[in-house]
């Protein structure tokens, strides 16, 4: 019963540290992809380089997020990580495999 309970509960997709996060993306090479959530806007002004953008304020964000290789891995992030958890959320009910980056771009180690 509590079994069931806690894989209600507990998130299709795993939250890393930013040395984590970016240790993972590096180790898979061009089969991960770096995923910024946040406003294209915020994407310009500030980004890690090579990562692609999906806001997922945006109205066409489900039809975008089902546009996706599901042979990739998504790296997701955003300023907090608040926006990317939500993402990661939603690509992983979509059978996608998805990894939060804690604390945001802030945590991404340059």
């Amino acid at each position: 019963m509590f079994g069931f309970l806690k894989k209600l509960f507990t998130p299709a997709y795993e939250t890393l540290s930013g040395n984590a996060f970016k240790e993972k993306f590096q180790q898979l090479g061009k089969d991960g992809v770096l995923l910024d959530v946040r406003t294209a806007m915020e994407h310009k002004s500030d980004s890690i380089k090579g990562s692609k953008n999906i806001d997922i304020i945006g109205a066409q964000f489900g039809e975008k997020v089902a546009q996706l290789d599901p042979a990739k891995t998504y790296f997701v992030y955003c300023r907090s990580g608040a926006r990317s958890a939500r993402a990661c959320s939603i690509m992983s009910d979509k059978g996608l495999k998805v990894y939060n980056l804690s604390g945001g771009i802030g945590s991404w180690k340059k």
